[in-house]
């Protein structure tokens, strides 16, 4: 219980660094001359409840013709040669008061993919259909604190996994393969001042809410400063991961230190640079693997409806832990985006991935060829928010 109550303080000493004082009171106003009444704003609609959705749809041609039809590393966009639907959500979300909450629950390839390897998920096969779902918290006098309980995605990373939170259509190889998708536990984060935002989190291992042995054993630190021109946000996650059986002691900690800055010197124009490094210990005795990387990214708004984006990256995983055979990787993708009006959006996308050995599926080879390109077509349509 140590864990809890320190992250406890801390929230509470943040408070009082800036709580009001005597001296930080404002001066009584000067009487002035009556103005005409202002009628009151009217009331939210659904009582401070905000509803909004999405559908994500594609279809994928890979040029080396897998037999399996899968596209190597590519963890959503992976059926090869037919229309799928990737994701259908429904948001509900209210945290305009004290005490909230937060729900999505969907449906699709990308709900059952992201709750693959979770223990609670397949014993329980309804979790798989939700996303995220969390209590809030924004106790008064914390200035802007927020506490947070429940399942939520991971603060790493510099892409989300809705699609069209993101400048290209398909995942970098740092989000599928060296960060978490979420998380079940506590998490908490503080603006300190107008420039910096700091959080902590006590969470179970990765991509799981229950089954694993373990029960918030993870922790986490997050840190966002921004200025001007730039957004820089840093997260470390550690703590014990591997699967606990019988008597064998707590082992296979695991750290990831993952970083991004964006750089948006206009409206039109953006940067980042995302970087992550990771490394997971071996349950008994000695040894542990390792695996990181670091991806660049550019947007540019050519006209009000039409955009395009790049995106470079290169990932090392030493050991084979992440995507199963050691290897270092490199990936370059173009998406061209064309939005029709506020609801509906396609992107036109070539993306070609490099491996320094035999690794992508090949017509009947599993590991025919050293490269991957595919082209890609994704349709999506966000509704509301409607509040």
């Amino acid at each position: 219980m140590r864990v809890p109550i320190c992250l406890l303080a801390l929230v509470s000493l943040t408070s009082l660094m800036y709580a009001e004082g005597p001296d930080d009171q404002a001066p009584a106003a000067t009487p002035a001359a009556a103005a005409p009444a202002t009628p009151p704003a009217a009331p939210p609609k659904y009582g401070g409840f905000v509803f909004s959705g999405l559908l994500d749809g594609y279809i994928t041609d890979n040029r080396n013709h897998p037999r399996s039809g899968l596209d190597g590393l590519q963890n959503f966009d992976i059926i090869n040669g037919q229309p799928e639907m990737s994701m259908a959500k429904f948001t509900i979300d209210k945290s305009d008061s004290v005490f909230g909450a937060h729900v999505d629950v969907g449906l699709g390839e990308t709900m059952r993919l992201i709750h693959a390897f979770d223990p609670a998920a397949i014993d329980h096969k309804a979790l798989r259909y939700f996303e995220q779902a969390y209590l809030i918290a924004k106790p008064k006098g914390m200035h802007g604190t927020e506490i947070d309980f429940g399942t939520f995605v991971t603060s790493a990373g510099a892409e989300v996994i809705e699609s069209p939170s993101n400048w290209n259509y398909s995942r970098s190889l740092l989000f599928a393969w060296a960060i978490p998708y979420y998380h079940f536990g506590l998490k908490t984060t503080t603006p300190i001042n107008k420039v910096v935002t700091i959080g902590f989190q006590l969470v179970n291992p990765w991509n799981t809410v229950a089954g694993n042995g373990h029960t918030f054993t993870n922790y986490g630190v997050t840190l966002g400063v921004t200025k001007g021109i730039f957004t820089w946000n840093t997260n470390y996650y550690g703590g014990a991961n591997h699967p606990k059986v019988g008597t064998l002691p707590n082992g296979g900690k695991r750290n990831l230190v993952d970083t991004t800055l964006v750089i948006a010197p206009n409206d039109k124009t953006n940067f980042y640079i995302n970087g992550d490094w990771a490394r997971d210990n071996n349950d008994v005795g000695s040894g542990y693997s390792s695996w990181g990387g670091i991806a660049f990214a550019a947007r540019r708004q050519i006209t009000k409806p039409f955009a395009i984006a790049g995106r470079a990256e290169y990932f090392k995983d030493a050991s084979g832990y992440s995507t199963g055979v050691k290897q270092n990787l490199g990936e370059f993708t173009v998406t061209g985006e064309y939005k029709f009006g506020s609801i509906l959006m396609a992107r036109a996308e070539i993306r070609r991935d490099q491996s320094s050995t035999k690794f992508f599926e090949a017509r009947n080879y599993p590991l025919g060829t050293v490269g991957q390109t595919t082209a890609t077509l994704g349709l999506t349509a966000t509704f509301g928010p409607w509040k």
